[in-house]
């Protein structure tokens, strides 16, 4: 399991531009004009890490398969997209199918490159996109409020279960809040999600900055910071041309290009580690001489939904899981040093697996 992050802002921010960098592709055309992304370009990239290199060297792995993340690059926004302006409708579309937003932020000031409503403000720009798509759900929810009223009468659970949470997120809307700042019970986490709102989905403002000021960023970066403090959501800073150029680069110039701009690592990095802390995301291995292997799982998961997450059969066929952590796996040398010294543990159905297990499951087939 990866995640689907849509990348959204208004046109010319460097959405595109970002995203054939972090996709390693030319499969969107970064221009400058509005709307030069049509349709919702999909590309997949290998999640970064260095622990699964790691085990996989102890373990002589033959190969290594690191975990995937999709990135979908949305169409640009303009204001009245909710009543279908610009791509607004398309927008609105492709966004209700990824995970969480990624909102490209214009940081950068370039005469050369036109803004849509010819200022560079930041807030602003991620104001009006919230604002349409806090117009679109209330458009939606009356909508589907209308049409549970005959299910209501019958008395049907389900549906006074979503109008209840229709409600809510409607009051919050109505108050000038998106819908992802309702406090939902866990019971009805499941019900919510299939809700599909547009303003409950995740955040995380991606601030693009000229390349001089990729490592510190701007007086407009520190305003969204500022912003996505008081709202609860993430922010990055990254140069999306710096991304651009290194993703032409081979790993080792890709480091001294780095390290010549005063950065620690990719801006890639940056997203996805903000992306998986998000979404409550973590990562365990299975590791054997085959191959060394990552997936992704949410936190808090139990072993033989982690185990699902491999193959349906793991998971209905559950016996137990070998684990070890990851910091006793490398300091034990692999899984005979680790069972040696007893730090291999078989862990049963209420186990909640941790970051960085490495583990083997027992099934019935």
């Amino acid at each position: 399991m990866g995640f689907r992050m849509g990348i959204v802002g208004m046109p010319n921010v460097g959405k595109s531009t970002l995203f054939n960098a972090l996709t390693r592709t030319a499969a969107a055309q970064a221009a400058n004009f509005p709307f030069c992304t049509i349709e919702p370009n999909v590309g997949e990239v290998a999640v970064p890490d260095a622990r699964l290199d790691t085990l996989a060297k102890i373990a002589g792995s033959k190969q290594i398969i690191p975990t995937r993340l999709t990135f979908v690059d949305i169409a640009g926004l303009v204001k009245g997209a909710s009543k279908g302006e610009g791509l607004g409708n398309q927008f609105l579309a492709n966004i209700r199918e990824v995970d969480a937003i990624a909102h490209v932020l214009r940081c950068f000031v370039d005469d050369d490159v036109t803004h849509v409503e010819g200022r560079v403000d930041p807030v602003a720009d991620a104001e009006t996109i919230e604002t349409e798509l806090m117009l679109a759900d209330m458009d939606s929810i009356e909508r589907r409020l209308a049409n549970l009223a005959r299910k209501l009468k019958g008395n049907d659970k389900d549906a006074h279960t979503q109008d209840r949470l229709l409600r809510a997120a409607l009051a919050a809307l109505e108050g000038g809040q998106p819908a992802r700042t309702v406090a939902v019970d866990d019971e009805d986490r499941k019900a919510w999600d299939m809700l599909q709102l547009l303003t409950a989905k995740p955040v995380l403002f991606v601030c693009n900055v000229e390349e001089e000021n990729a490592a510190r960023g701007t007086a407009l970066s520190d305003r969204v910071a500022e912003m996505a403090a008081a709202q609860g959501a993430g922010c990055v800073v990254i140069s999306a041309r710096i991304e651009e150029e290194i993703s032409q680069l081979d790993p080792e110039e890709a480091q001294m290009f780095l390290d010549e701009m005063g950065l620690q690592e990719a801006g890639l990095d940056r997203l996805i580690r903000a992306g998986y802390q998000l979404l409550g995301l973590q990562t365990y291995f299975t590791v054997g001489p085959k191959e060394a292997r990552a997936w992704t799982i949410t936190k808090g998961t139990l072993a033989p939904q982690a185990a699902g997450v491999i193959h349906g059969d793991f998971e209905r066929g559950f016996i137990r899981a070998e684990t070890i952590a990851y910091d006793d796996y490398v300091a034990l040398n692999g899984e005979p040093g680790a069972r040696e010294a007893g730090r291999l543990r078989v862990e049963g159905k209420t186990y909640a697996v941790q970051d960085g297990d490495v583990l083997h499951f027992l099934f019935n087939a």
